[in-house]
């Protein structure tokens, strides 16, 4: 299973890298939106986590882009942000997001049970 971090603090990028590298996931990084769509449109990851405050192109506008792509129409996102912004949350699930993750609410083990279930359930 493959899966995408798209996330431009470095220190969470670890802590999820290496968590999602012990539960046997192949983990691909970008740093910002722009990185992001193009990984995810040439990976084809089975999941996406997506920050949505990042340099260069921000989460919602890859999002926008991802859901333009034929791959990307379908592509299972889970949007992990520090925003509990309810006009975010209600423009993400619009483009079909699967879920929408506040940091500071999730331990990182449920983080991964909630990926595992997910890729299962949607896969």
């Amino acid at each position: 299973m493959k899966i995408l971090i798209v996330e431009d603090e470095q220190q969470i990028v670890s802590v999820l890298q290496n968590k999602f590298t012990q539960e046997g996931f192949t983990v691909v990084v970008a740093k910002n939106g722009q990185e992001g769509l193009a990984l995810a449109v040439k990976e084809h990851p089975d999941m996406i986590l997506l920050d949505i405050i990042m340099p260069v192109m921000d989460g919602m506008a890859m999002l926008t882009e991802l859901r333009k792509d034929v791959w990307g129409k379908t592509a299972q996102v889970i949007l992990l942000t520090n925003l509990s912004d309810p006009d975010k949350v209600s423009e993400s699930v619009a483009k079909g997001i699967t879920e929408y993750l506040i940091k500071s609410d999730w331990k990182l083990e449920d983080l991964v049970a909630k990926v595992k279930e997910k890729i299962v359930t949607l896969g």
